[in-house]
């Protein structure tokens, strides 16, 4: 399966998560992808932290507007009944727990539900963004992200990187798993079509909790 496949498929995943009248925030990089797989009949309003309510679609090609754009500087729309505002009414709606649901990206999650996603080794970086404040502000934190990087877990006991959040995150989804953050540790609640419970265990540094395991819907 192809990169782009697998973060599609992590995308609609995610999707399936959100329901009618949430306000929503999706983090740079794969999380923008959910805005383009909602599932038919799901009503949300996406957050954008640069500020906007009412982000859309990805345009079509020759549509895109330099103006409009995510917090990653990608081009996209508004739906209509959607608003532009400041720095500060947007992270006023952040932090003011207005934000029911927020998906981001991650370079390593632990058992714990703590969050690394901002300090890349060896690069420089502009540092983390409004994760923070959007981890602790929002409702409901799902990490979208593949299950390994070069091989490697990507799920770990203990996050090794500088944390963006302690004990945050809520729900896992990556190519290989939907993983449940709880207070009795990771619970395995769906693997991949494409994989199996023990391919996802081998690829998991962290303890998980295996009951009750789903076929992860594509």
């Amino acid at each position: 399966m192809s990169r782009d496949i697998k973060r599609e498929h992590i995308a609609k995943r995610v999707g399936m998560e959100l329901a009618d009248g949430m306000v929503v925030n999706l983090g740079i990089g794969m999380p923008t992808l959910v805005a383009n797989f909602l599932p038919a009949g799901v009503d949300v309003l996406f957050q954008s932290e640069n500020g906007f309510v009412g982000l859309g679609p990805a345009p079509s090609a020759g549509q895109q507007d330099k103006d409009v754009t995510n917090a990653g500087g990608q081009p996209v729309t508004i739906l209509p009944g959607g608003a532009c505002f400041d720095s500060a009414m947007s992270f006023a709606i952040i932090r003011g727990g207005h934000v029911d649901v927020t998906v981001l990206g991650a370079l390593e999650v632990d058992e714990r539900g703590n969050l690394a996603n901002w300090m890349v080794p060896g690069k420089i970086v502009p540092g983390m963004g409004g994760a923070m404040d959007l981890t602790v502000g929002a409702r409901k934190v799902i990490v979208a992200m593949e299950h390994t990087a070069k091989g490697m877990p990507k799920i770990l006991r203990q996050c090794t990187l500088p944390l963006t959040a302690k004990a945050q995150v809520d729900l896992i989804v990556t190519d290989m798993a939907v993983i449940e953050v709880t207070k009795e540790g990771l619970v395995l609640r769906e693997v991949a079509p494409d994989t199996t419970v023990q391919a996802v265990i081998e690829a998991t540094e962290a303890t998980l909790i295996v009951k009750d395991v789903a076929v992860m819907p594509v």
